[in-house]
């Protein structure tokens, strides 16, 4: 089985692939690109599927795992507000005067791959493609226990350690030989790397069982 792993950096996607034992890394500017060698299941971490008002179930779920770290979640990802507008402060105005939660400045940013990855999921909808949440899956590597914030050395050290545990012997060399140039973060190889874990082996979802679909037929559901 060959699964990939996903996560979004400021210039395009870090993909992991894990084949067997075989554990590697490339860097792409698009999601197609990405995802264009062959695949059984893909892993990406990023929101599949959307309500009108950005509520989701599998959001609400995800945070009460993590706690007390809830903000490592998103929330209100709208296709109307991308669809819609190019301004955040002229889209949060539009979501107060629906009764809505404003969108955070974190998610709005990340606007232009999420509707990437909601255009190519909704053009595939065969292939086996889940969202992933990274944290969820260091989470549960760490048995439960709540990890650091991955922007500390502590953080950043406890998740290389947990990702050697999962076969990435190479993870030192992709952190600095392998990223140089490239724009991606140490936390997003690391993020590309658990997403992975995730699309490999599985072993649970938010919500579990069969997920609620958006107005597009996508499943709202995150797994780790």
């Amino acid at each position: 089985m060959r699964v990939r792993g996903l996560d979004g950096f400021s210039r395009g996607w870090v993909a992991v692939t894990v084949d067997g034992d075989r554990r590697a890394i490339s860097f792409h500017t698009g999601i197609a690109e990405a995802l264009a060698p062959p695949f059984d299941r893909a892993g990406i971490d990023i929101p599949i599927g959307m309500t009108e008002d950005g509520a989701r179930e599998c959001d609400l779920l995800a945070r009460a795992r993590l706690r007390p770290h809830i903000s490592r979640v998103f929330t209100g990802a709208r296709r109307w507000l991308w669809q819609d507008f190019s301004d955040p402060d002229e889209a949060n105005a539009e979501a107060l005067r629906r009764g809505e939660t404003r969108v955070s400045r974190q998610l709005w940013h990340i606007g232009r791959k999420i509707m990437e990855v909601d255009a190519f999921v909704s053009a595939n909808p065969v292939r086996d493609i889940r969202e992933v949440h990274p944290e969820l899956v260091f989470l549960r590597l760490n048995r439960g226990e709540p990890l650091p914030s991955k922007k500390s050395r502590e953080g950043d050290a406890l998740r290389c350690r947990l990702l050697r545990r999962e076969g990435f012997r190479e993870i030192d060399r992709w952190l600095t030989e392998v990223r140089i140039g490239t724009g991606a973060k140490r936390d997003d190889v690391l993020d590309a790397c658990a997403v992975a874990v995730a699309a490999w082996n599985p072993q649970g979802s938010v919500p579990e069982g069969t997920p609620p679909r958006d107005a597009c037929n996508l499943p709202m559901q995150i797994w780790f």
